[in-house]
């Protein structure tokens, strides 16, 4: 069996694009990287090579996501701010997703960084899932642990009515801070 050639420089970077480009669910950088037969960590380089020139990928703990911004469907989004602790994190983002919404990414405030955003971008309960698993299994800490439970949601749905419903909800159990 013949050894598989690495993929050079701008060649790879392409290659990568159009797969994120064509993929309708994010990619793990292992699966990149078995793809372009070189390592994770220089896709890592890659991916931030490709952002640098303005290409929209979102790293979500999915995997890498082109992020199409204009699919036909107008989104509107909304900031929210919650408190929870780190027990309800999935039945907040349950929540959320039950009602049709994107969780797009959580914010803090931190005394010493400012403000820290982290991607999540989940959409359905299996993601959320994945999600969770991701973080049990790698044992990272939530963003929302350094600020006792506050946070912030980029939320977004085809809707203001979607917005306005899970907004409700999370005001129902708890986990809204109203303003």
């Amino acid at each position: 069996m013949a050894e598989q050639k690495k993929i050079l420089g701008d060649e790879r970077r392409a290659f990568i694009l159009e797969l994120l480009k064509d993929s309708p669910v994010p990619l793990k950088g292992s699966e990149l990287a078995t793809r372009t037969n070189v390592s994770r960590q220089v896709i890592v380089g890659d991916i931030t090579l490709l952002k640098a020139k303005d290409e929209p990928i979102i790293a979500t703990s999915q995997g890498y996501l082109y992020f199409k911004q204009n699919t036909g469907v107008p989104l509107f989004e909304r900031t929210i701010a919650c408190r929870h602790i780190p027990d309800d994190t999935e039945k907040e983002l349950n929540l959320l997703v039950d009602h049709g919404v994107l969780v797009k990414d959580v914010k803090v405030e931190h005394a010493v960084y400012g403000d820290l955003t982290a991607s999540i971008m989940v959409s359905n309960r299996q993601e959320v899932k994945q999600f969770m698993d991701n973080i049990q299994t790698t044992k990272a800490s939530l963003l929302s642990e350094l600020t006792g439970g506050i946070h912030l949601h980029t939320i977004a749905a085809s809707t203001v009515q979607t917005l306005d419903k899970a907004e409700a909800a999370l005001k129902e159990a708890g986990f809204l801070i109203e303003y």
